[in-house]
């Protein structure tokens, strides 16, 4: 099962803050470099996701709103359930964390890569990422302030206003970025049936390069949220027994939404192609796009409230890299269903058997 090298990262970083954590001067400058990284993280995000492939997916309505309601509405009343776990097994702050990765958006790489794996549809993985991507910069803040108002990541207008500043107005600003080059690539050259398919311009030419920044600018963030939860003495507050019974309660969690997702979509009538991409696509969350957010809404309180998504990040890749390899295997003429049943639900006829 495989161990994801930027966790592993992840964890070296918290390991430097707990034994060099930011003071005084250095922590205003990790602070005012940390909320640098997160506007970045965005702009960034905003220019890499194609609307133009989002609107065309949009053909498989049923598919994508299966999967945004799998992600921002059967997870957050999962999360609300675990409620009645507070306080002798969850502790408020834990709680907290936990709620916040039911509220964050999916993933779009490794669902993807895992779809892609177990042979199911990957246009259709794609597709259902960007639009939780898209969907989750409104909709994680919202239903932050909604469902965590009491537990210090609620809103104010200085929060509302962060928000704005550091997460929409980037995203908007990569997304037109990103439009300029689109329409900049038609210009010079029209494709037949294509129109450009240069898009991105610059993002697209330096994906490595800005990878690479993505991940500076997530261990930054990482860094400055777990100093000053060891300058404030948050990490007193969790034991090794408490920190088991969050790994507990996330694998129930995760077995979870791995069944809904699959039975589920069986239920709805999606073929065996679709029924990979909405379980792989629905049952994910994002640690790239939920450790920035909470960096902005949860403030000091933000290393609890990212741990439980960063143990969560690991079991889901390691649990549904077995899935996804024993899907690979499935026969031939099962697959190959699966398939047929995708195109005609990608041209506007639902499938009718699973």
């Amino acid at each position: 099962m495989p161990v994801d090298p930027f966790i592993t990262v992840l964890l070296g970083t918290v390991g430097l803050a707990a034994l060099l954590p930011a003071r005084d001067t250095a922590a205003d400058v990790a602070s005012g470099a940390s909320t640098t990284a997160v506007a970045l993280l965005f702009f960034l995000y905003g220019a890499r996701l194609s609307t133009r492939e989002a609107l065309d997916g949009l053909r498989h309505w049923r598919l994508h709103l299966t999967v945004l309601l799998c992600t921002f509405l059967v997870f957050p009343l999962l999360g609300l359930a675990a409620k009645g776990l507070v306080p002798h097994v969850l502790t408020p702050a834990l709680y907290s964390g936990f709620l916040f990765l039911t509220l964050v958006p999916s993933t779009i790489q490794s669902s993807i890569a895992f779809t892609s794996l177990a042979r199911g549809n990957v246009p259709a993985a794609i597709c259902a990422g960007t639009f939780s991507s898209l969907a989750g910069v409104v909709l994680t803040p919202l239903l932050v302030a909604w469902l965590l108002a009491d537990t210090g990541g609620g809103f104010s207008a200085d929060a509302f206003l962060r928000i704005v500043l550091q997460l929409l107005v980037p995203f908007l600003a990569g997304q037109l970025l990103r439009r300029c080059g689109e329409w900049r690539s038609r210009a010079k050259r029209v494709r037949q049936g294509g129109g450009g398919r240069r898009e991105g311009g610059f993002v697209t030419r330096h994906k490595k390069v800005l990878s690479l920044v993505d991940r500076c600018s997530i261990l930054l963030v990482v860094y400055t949220a777990f100093s000053q939860g060891m300058v404030r003495g948050i990490w007193s507050q969790v034991t090794p027994a408490r920190l088991a019974a969050l790994l507990g309660v996330e694998a129930v969690l995760l077995a979870a939404m791995l069944s809904l997702t699959w039975y589920g979509a069986k239920r709805l009538g999606f073929g065996r192609a679709d029924r990979v991409a909405i379980q792989f696509a629905g049952s994910k969350k994002s640690l790239a796009a939920g450790l920035p957010m909470a960096s902005v809404l949860f403030g000091p309180q933000a290393s609890l409230a990212v741990l439980p998504l960063m143990l969560f990040h690991q079991m889901q890749l390691m649990v549904c890299a077995v899935i996804a390899k024993r899907r690979s295997h499935d026969p031939e003429e099962f697959t190959a269903a699966g398939r047929g049943a995708a195109t005609r639900t990608a041209a506007g006829t639902a499938p009718r058997s699973g």
